[in-house]
């Protein structure tokens, strides 16, 4: 629907900001796939982890690929089957994505994407070597082309002849939260996570 459409920068910001996670749509061997897959952005570029992207890449360099991140934010459960529906963010990007190869560039979007999932992480943990940057794939792909669309609000039935029928009808809310953090078995006693992830149990997802 044209009216949940939106092409501001900031509402594709703030739909970006609220997750990690995002669906790489390109075609392999002339067959289409669609993968999931962690993201990052930086600036005006949205990196994505994934060895599918690049090995389509090398085949048909010009080709277009198509990246969806998605937030489910709740059911709407309205009176008739017909009115039903979801509450959801959702962001599209299109364009003609490259392979990184800089290692400076590498580094970058590999910090963008370890930051977008978890703040703090990149400071915390070891770097990547040089055969690790060299074994890892990411693609870059600009911000320029892409569109949001938000559903939002109750059923649109309240005030149809359905309203009559003496149903319930609403929203049931759709939370992600992150637990409590689960320490690896062969951890060391008294090694405890650090505030940055700790501070993040009991969370939704995209909270500050």
């Amino acid at each position: 629907m044209r009216e949940k459409g939106s092409h501001r920068r900031e509402d594709l910001d703030a739909v970006l900001g609220a997750g990690f996670l995002c669906h790489l749509g390109v075609v392999v061997d002339g067959a289409p796939m669609v993968v999931p897959t962690v993201y990052g952005v930086e600036g005006d570029t949205i990196y994505v982890h994934g060895s599918v992207a690049s090995r389509s890449l090398v085949r048909a360099p010009d080709g277009v690929v198509c990246v969806t991140v998605t937030h489910v934010d709740g059911l709407v459960l309205a009176r008739s089957v017909f009115e039903h529906g979801v509450n959801y963010r959702c962001a599209m990007i299109y364009g003609v994505p490259r392979v990184v190869t800089d290692p400076d560039e590498k580094l970058r979007g590999l910090r963008a994407l370890t930051e977008q999932s978890t703040p703090g992480q990149w400071e915390y943990a070891r770097r990547p070597s040089r055969k690790e940057l060299a074994a890892t794939s990411l693609v870059a792909l600009d911000l320029t082309e892409a569109s949001v669309k938000v559903a939002a609000g109750p059923p649109d039935d309240g005030d149809s002849p359905d309203a009559e029928l003496g149903l319930w009808a609403g929203v049931l809310p759709v939370v992600t939260t992150f637990g409590a953090p689960v320490p690896d078995p062969v951890l060391p006693v008294g090694i405890e996570p650090p505030a940055h992830v700790a501070g993040r149990a009991g969370r939704a997802l995209g909270e500050a």
